[in-house]
């Protein structure tokens, strides 16, 4: 048996050229050394360690976040009684009388041009109805022609942040017409007063006529003395005669 015949000992076929971008890449760079000991890492178990720690990441940027928001609301909500307290003293008539009224309003303007840059508007609800989310009623007032609970002027302004109810407005709203007539008014009930004398019991706060007393008969005063008068002595007055008592002889005249 005859061995079967072997092509001629040549050169080698040339291996397929790389694609040009993969051969740019790879031109002048080394390849990665692989670390010692990556081939017996559980990949498995590293890639769900690392899903936890992303995880717990999350939750505390996520944290981080809900307190800056919270912080930013409460310093836009005291921004906000700033602008309160600058149109409450834009309203004094003292300041006004000396010239500060504008700057005030100025001062507000900007404040409110600051607000509106971080997202915070004022509310115009005058003519809408009242929405609980939006509003707080303090008062009402009838007004023909107009729905109920139709805001009819705004007390305190209200206020949105973005998305968000930063402030509730405090409105008047219109009441229906036949509420108000149908409301029985409520009537004081009234106090009894005693009465002793039915002819003088009268409705009100006045009280029984009292029976004069009897005026006692002006007692005669003396004359007061007069210190320019001279004293006058006291008469003596006499003894009567004691009855059988014998008289005194007369004396004898020498």
């Amino acid at each position: 048996m005859t061995d079967a015949p072997t092509a001629p000992a040549g050169p080698t076929a040339p291996t397929a050229p790389a694609d040009g971008p993969t051969a740019a890449l790879l031109d002048g760079h080394r390849p990665l050394e692989v670390p010692p000991g990556a081939e017996a890492v559980d990949l498995e178990a590293k890639f769900t360690q690392l899903l936890f720690r992303s995880s717990l990441l999350g939750n505390k940027l996520t944290e981080q976040k809900q307190q800056a928001r919270a912080e930013q609301r409460e310093l836009l909500g005291v921004l906000i009684e700033v602008d309160d307290a600058l149109t409450a003293l834009a309203l004094d008539r003292e300041l006004v009388a000396l010239g500060r009224g504008a700057g005030l309003e100025a001062t507000r303007r900007r404040l409110l041009g600051r607000l509106a840059k971080a997202g915070v508007r004022p509310m115009r609800l005058e003519g809408l109805a009242a929405d609980p989310a939006l509003t707080e009623i303090v008062g009402t007032e009838v007004r023909p022609g107009v729905a109920p609970e139709t805001v009819l002027q705004t007390v305190v302004t209200g206020f949105f942040w973005e998305q968000e109810v930063l402030r509730r407005a405090q409105v008047v709203v219109a009441a229906a017409e036949s509420a108000a007539e149908s409301a029985p008014e409520s009537v004081p009930e009234p106090v009894p007063v005693p009465v002793e004398d039915p002819r003088s019991a009268r409705i009100g706060l006045e009280e029984p006529e009292q029976p004069e007393e009897p005026k006692e008969p002006e007692r005669p005063t003396a004359a007061a003395p007069d210190p320019a008068a001279r004293p006058v002595p006291p008469r003596v007055r006499r003894h009567a005669k004691a009855p059988g008592r014998p008289a005194k002889r007369a004396k004898r005249k020498k």
